[in-house]
This record gives C-alpha cells, sequence and structure tokens, in this order.
C-alpha cells in the first residue's frame, strides 16, 4: 500500500492510494458503496488496466519493439503513482514508462488518472500520452467492484440485477478459467429482448461476462431498496461484469479492449479494441460512477 489521499464534495467522499492509483473508497452520505477488500474473495478494489485488458496468451505478446511480458491486466496496477495534483475534489497521478516498465513492454508512455467528484458522481478518467518516437500500442480499462448488498440494503444477492437503457438480446463469449483467453465462437446467452440481468452467484461460475456495445453505453446495478451504482462509460466499447465466487460484489468494468481472443494471434497490435497512438499524440477517456 502506497499512500491514501481523499477528496470530498456534496455528498460524495473518495479516497485514492498512490499504490496503482487504485480508488479504494467511494461513499454517498457517508454510506461505502465500493468494495472494500477481503483477501477471502479479491484482495483488490478497483485496480487500473493498461496497457492490456485481461490475458495475453501465455502472458507475452510480440511487437513492433519486441516481446512484451506481463499478467493480468497489464502493469500498471503494479507501480507507485506519483500525486502530481490535487483540489479539495480531485486527485491527479502520474505513471512514466522507465527500464523496469520497459522490460516488460517496450514503449515510453505518460499516464494519468484522474478521480473528480462531480454532481455527487465520481468521474475517472485516463489520459494517456505517447512520449516516444514509435506508434504505442495500448488499451485502458475500469475494475471497480460494488458491495452487495448496497449501503442502506440488507438484501440477498440474488435480489439485484443489471438494468440497461433499453432491452436487447446478447450473448456473452466464454472466458477460459485456466488460460483467460476469450472464445467469441462460444456464446451463451444473457438476456433475450430484455433490460434485466437478474444477478446471482452461479451467473459467474463462467467467470467474466463481457458485454459488447452495451445500449447507451450505460448500466445501473440496483438491489430491492432501491439503492446501487450506474456506471456510463462512453467512450469504452465493451464492459465486463465479474464477482469472485460468493463474494458480496459485483465489478462493472468499462473497458476499450478485451482479454485475447482464442482466434487472435500472438502480435500485441492485433489485440481486439487496440489503439494505436502515434508519437507525441494523446488520449482521454472517462467514466462515471454513480451511487444512489
Amino acid at each position: 500500500m502506497g499512500t491514501i489521499s481523499s477528496i470530498a464534495k456534496g455528498r460524495v467522499t473518495a479516497a485514492v492510494d498512490s499504490a496503482g492509483a487504485q480508488l479504494m473508497s467511494l461513499t454517498l452520505d457517508g454510506g461505502e458503496y465500493l468494495w472494500q477488500r477481503d483477501e477471502r474473495f479479491w484482495p483488490r478494489c478497483a485496480p487500473v488496466l493498461f496497457p492490456i485488458v485481461g490475458n495475453i496468451r501465455n502472458d507475452r505478446a510480440d511487437s513492433a519493439q519486441g516481446e512484451i511480458k506481463f499478467g493480468r491486466h497489464g502493469l500498471a496496477r503494479n507501480y507507485e503513482h506519483d500525486l502530481i495534483a490535487r483540489g479539495d475534489d480531485s486527485l491527479t497521478y502520474e505513471l512514466v514508462s522507465s527500464d523496469d516498465t520497459r522490460a516488460k513492454y517496450p514503449y515510453d508512455f505518460c499516464l494519468r488518472m484522474t478521480y473528480r467528484i462531480v454532481d455527487d458522481a465520481l468521474e475517472q478518467e485516463f489520459y494517456v500520452e505517447n512520449t516516444g518516437d514509435v506508434t504505442l500500442p495500448f488499451v485502458v480499462g475500469g475494475h471497480p467492484a460494488f458491495n452487495v448488498p448496497a449501503p442502506g440494503d440488507d438484501a440477498d444477492f440474488s435480489a439485484y440485477c443489471l438494468k440497461f437503457a433499453k432491452a436487447w438480446s446478447y450473448t456473452s463469449p466464454t472466458i477460459s478459467t485456466e488460460t483467460g483467453l476469450l472464445d467469441w465462437q462460444d456464446r451463451f446467452e444473457l438476456l433475450d429482448d430484455s433490460d434485466t440481468l437478474p444477478l446471482t452467484h452461479e451467473l459467474f461460475d463462467v467467470d467474466t461476462l463481457t458485454f459488447e456495445d452495451v445500449p447507451e453505453r450505460t448500466v445501473t446495478l440496483t438491489g430491492p431498496a432501491g439503492h446501487g451504482m450506474r456506471v456510463d462509460f462512453d467512450g469504452f466499447d465493451y464492459l465486463g461484469v465479474w464477482s469472485a465466487p460468493n463474494a458480496p460484489f459485483v465489478a462493472l468494468e468499462p473497458w476499450c479492449g478485451t482479454a485475447t481472443r482464442t482466434d487472435e494471434d500472438d502480435v500485441f497490435e492485433h489485440k481486439q479494441g487496440m489503439m494505436l497512438l502515434a508519437p507525441g499524440e494523446s488520449v482521454t477517456k472517462t467514466f462515471v460512477m454513480r451511487p444512489f
């Protein structure tokens, strides 16, 4: 654990750890909505995913600059991030490439994470700049997990559901619990012309549910008492939904890309959703967590 810093505005407070620039707390009116870590289930809260989401095959890939070697979700979550700006309602962290990161990911970059309270919600902003002289391949993603039940509710996990902006039909690709790779040819039905997905622990026996092109890029986790979390993720084409076995949380994960597909090769630039940033260019991606 690094240094934890807190911000507050109106009804919302948040805390972030400089280790991994990980969100550690998100409260509304004093009620804690973010999963508070428990090694019996999952020892993290909301890791930052960069420069990959999920797994690459056998933890390695080839790239234009040489071999890439790292485990699930890349490397940003494993490094100390510098707090470079803070206000009463915002925090900005920075991770820049180093000899150590280049040994795993042979590219130069600047990653800034900003957490900002706006209108009783928390924005999580990714800023990526290519500080090198070659094209930078990467994706980003969030991984916040939320308490189930939410504050003000004592309902069972199975009384919760995901609500979408409109009725739609969707089949999710399967994911291997051994390799973490996605099989987009082997799919299972999650929604059939419905805006509601009831939650059960058994739903996550397949590991992560992977959604593509979610209507209006919004999803709401809600229970019978009317409390929960809405996540708006314009600019993110994918959404992961995950819970550990019998755990009292659900992670809602906006992603720009996905884990390696079983039908993909091992060229990093070929990964689904990969962004390619020219030298000197930058990109910003933001999603919003709104407790209620």
